[in-house]
């Protein structure tokens, strides 16, 4: 698409017409500058003279919410502080441990096999359980947004699955509302912003969705990058490179989100020789942008913070840190309690998910040297009858887990930690 000049024109959809921005410094000029392009969608101009079917596929991702993604100026700002005040409450010590915690029970689940697929049975349902705590949810309620999400995440049932991760988000809100706790959601809701109910439920969803589908997809990304690739795990170097160096490697030429970021220029705009139309779909690919020629060859080991994986300017990702931190540790977690795990397929036989915005794989198979003896049952001596009894629970639950039926791991994971 270069040969576009600093934007190309694309198709996201059937009868979507955008404009697809592949330049680095264009890219950061739209990026920093919101009193030219908006992010409001209610601006899409072929949108709003009916252009775009309002079943289209790409509307669950462009379409407008009242939440900080897709506002501006004033209300954006105020949205934003609640947003960021409470992610800045996270403790990054408790945040470690509990995907170290999850981590030992997901690995639990595979030990005895020899074979895993990291996507489906680790990082996605790592970054679920995880995301699941910080944000206070009971059995009840994290079974219910889990099924949520895979639903639309994966497109079983798009309709059921949005009306019941609505349902789920409205239970937490009034729960949280009634009994609040030592998580995101009742710091956000305690926030001097004063979020009204609908607020509460949009800004969650945003921050959930938003960060449940990054994750898995950096998380497996990484594994991807370090299972296939001598310098970080194995071979000659012997793993000399580290695992932020992997996922800083990712973010530059991997990044879980690719094409995203959606503007609306206020008014017509010339970038670079290329018209950007006024009221039209303007995307930045991250992908093309961190890889532009222009930029120096060196410049992934120069700086980890030059990419735009996690975007720039005022919608800049919130919770990049503690994102990183969690990609981090599950790695790590699992090399360690798996030292001898390694790709089960070649890396170029792997499959991708279709879809404009991401960049995720469909799964990724690995092999390792059965342990007999799961990694929470070597921390004890010999497991009592109850947890026992929870791990087997739990290793029911996760078989019966997947497209024909609902799954339970947020309530079998609990039963686990609390045997």
């Amino acid at each position: 698409m270069r040969q576009h000049g600093p934007a190309a024109p694309v198709e996201l959809a059937p009868g979507v017409r955008a404009t697809l921005v592949t330049d680095y410094s264009a890219a950061l000029k739209i990026l920093q500058h919101p009193d030219a392009f908006t992010r409001d969608s209610r601006r899409w101009k072929a949108l709003q003279e009916g252009e775009v079917a309002p079943d289209n596929p790409v509307l669950g991702m462009m379409a407008y919410r009242p939440n900080v993604l897709f506002t501006d100026g004033a209300e954006h700002a105020r949205l934003r502080q609640a947003v960021t005040d409470s992610l800045a409450r996270l403790d990054a010590y408790r945040v470690s441990r509990h995907v170290e915690r999850v981590s030992t029970y997901l690995v639990d689940q595979f030990a005895r096999r020899g074979s895993v697929d990291l996507l489906n049975e680790y990082a996605k349902v790592l970054t679920f359980l995880v995301f699941n705590e910080l944000f206070g949810c009971s059995a009840e309620v994290g079974d219910r947004l889990i099924s949520g999400f895979t639903g639309i995440f994966d497109g079983i049932d798009a309709e059921a699955a949005n009306q019941e991760l609505a349902e789920s988000l409205v239970q937490l809100v009034a729960h949280k509302r009634a009994e609040p706790g030592d998580d995101l959601t009742s710091w956000l809701m305690e926030h001097p912003a004063k979020l009204s109910d609908e607020e509460m439920v949009h800004q969650v969803t945003i921050m959930l969705g938003a960060g449940i589908e990054a994750e898995r997809n950096l998380i497996a990304n990484g594994l991807l990058l370090i299972l296939s690739d001598e310098r970080y795990f194995g071979g000659l170097y012997s793993g000399g490179l580290l695992v932020e160096d992997a996922l800083n490697e990712v973010l530059w030429n991997s990044p879980p989100i690719a094409n995203y970021a959606t503007h609306f220029p206020l008014q017509d705009v010339d970038l670079g020789g290329v018209t950007l139309p006024a009221r039209q779909p303007v995307l930045i690919s991250f992908a093309a942008a961190n890889t532009d020629p222009a930029l120096s060859s060196s410049r992934q080991m120069l700086s980890t913070r030059a990419h735009l994986a996690w975007g720039s300017g005022p919608h800049a990702c919130p919770i990049k840190d503690s994102a990183s931190l969690i990609a981090v540790v599950a790695i790590e977690k699992l090399l360690n309690q798996l030292p001898d795990i390694e790709l089960a397929v070649p890396a170029d036989e792997l499959q991708w998910r279709p879809g404009p915005f991401h960049r995720a794989l469909s799964e990724l198979p690995a092999r390792f040297t059965a342990v007999q003896t799961a990694p929470a049952a070597r921390s004890a001596a010999t497991p009592d009858r109850a947890t026992a009894a929870g791990i087997e629970r739990t290793a029911a639950a996760a078989e019966a887990t997947g497209p024909q039926g609902r799954g339970r791991w947020w309530s079998s994971f609990l039963n686990w930690w609390r045997a």
